[in-house]
């Protein structure tokens, strides 16, 4: 059955709406990401360092004191994954990204003889490990779309309880990484135990040698192992800091770029149906030019 004129006209209102929707969340997930981006602007020379001098400071000690907190257990049966995510959708890939790594990393630790143990931040990526049957052991949720330090802290102690407990017995993080509003790379990074610790091996090779040449023109006043075990809850906590605000301002850049091609994708179907609306009037004019000529031929 052809589809009226009115009924196009209808198709078209609606999604003349649904384009004003997706241009305004477009908007405001662009001004949400330039706050997001300076935050991690300021944020990384600090987090940098941090990872520097805990790094720095694990070498100097030799080895690392036998605290519960940076003592390494014996084996390793329970993997913490804490995946991090957002609270909302309409961010393209964002969320599913994220859990996806989390549960292919615990596929392969399974397939390997050890018990993934999943964390979540946001609710998204706690909603969809539970719909996965995945049982998610604790989650933190309602601060993803501004994080703040506390809700760093909130979790590095979560974790960092379940390592002294021995609930698990090493803790990695997923998230995206921010490289730009149309970029976003997922990451993963060990926390627990440091010495296991992403921070001993992610440096080049020449910034690595630079500081194994400066450690022996520092004179550690207390010792190493005492700044140490101060240096890693602090080590902790600025991570998952530095990996909340990545992750939020990746889903900022995500939701803007998905709500600009929802925007195009509008534009498209607006024209579309314009198209189609005017054929049908065409159609419907053409008819009764025909039903006129007919009539006045018959007379």
């Amino acid at each position: 059955m052809a589809i009226s004129q009115r009924d196009v006209r209808n198709r078209i209102d609606s999604v003349k709406n649904i384009q004003k929707i997706t241009s305004a969340m477009q908007m405001v997930a662009a001004a949400r990401l330039r706050r997001a981006e300076q935050r991690i602007e300021a944020l990384r020379p600090y987090a940098d360092a941090i990872r520097r001098m805990t790094r720095m400071a694990a070498e100097a000690a030799g080895n690392v004191p036998s605290l519960p907190i940076l003592s390494e257990h014996d084996s390793v049966e329970k993997v913490g994954l804490l995946v991090v995510a957002g609270d909302r959708g309409l961010a393209g890939a964002f969320n599913s990204n994220a859990v996806r790594a989390g549960v292919a990393a615990g596929r392969d630790h399974q397939a390997e003889g050890r018990t993934p143990v999943y964390f979540a931040s946001g609710r998204r990526p706690a909603s969809s490990l539970a719909f996965r049957g995945l049982d998610v052991v604790d989650s933190f949720t309602g601060f993803t779309d501004r994080p703040a330090y506390a809700d760093a802290r909130a979790i590095a102690e979560r974790v960092m309880a379940a390592y002294v407990d021995g609930e698990v017995d090493r803790v990695d993080i997923f998230y995206n990484g921010y490289v730009s509003a149309l970029s976003q790379v997922i990451r993963r990074e060990t926390l627990l135990p440091l010495q296991q610790a992403s921070i001993l091996g992610d440096e080049d090779e020449t910034e690595e040698s630079e500081d194994k040449k400066s450690i022996g023109n520092f004179e550690y006043e207390p010792e190493p192992e005492e700044i140490l075990k101060r240096l890693v809850p602090d080590y902790v906590e600025v991570s998952i800091y530095r990996a909340l605000l990545e992750s939020s301002a990746s889903e900022h850049g995500a939701r803007m770029t998905a709500m600009q091609n929802a925007s195009d994708n509008a534009s498209t179907l607006i024209d579309d149906l314009t198209l189609e609306m005017n054929r049908a009037r065409q159609a419907e004019i053409t008819q009764e030019i025909m039903e006129v000529v007919a009539g006045a031929e018959g007379v």
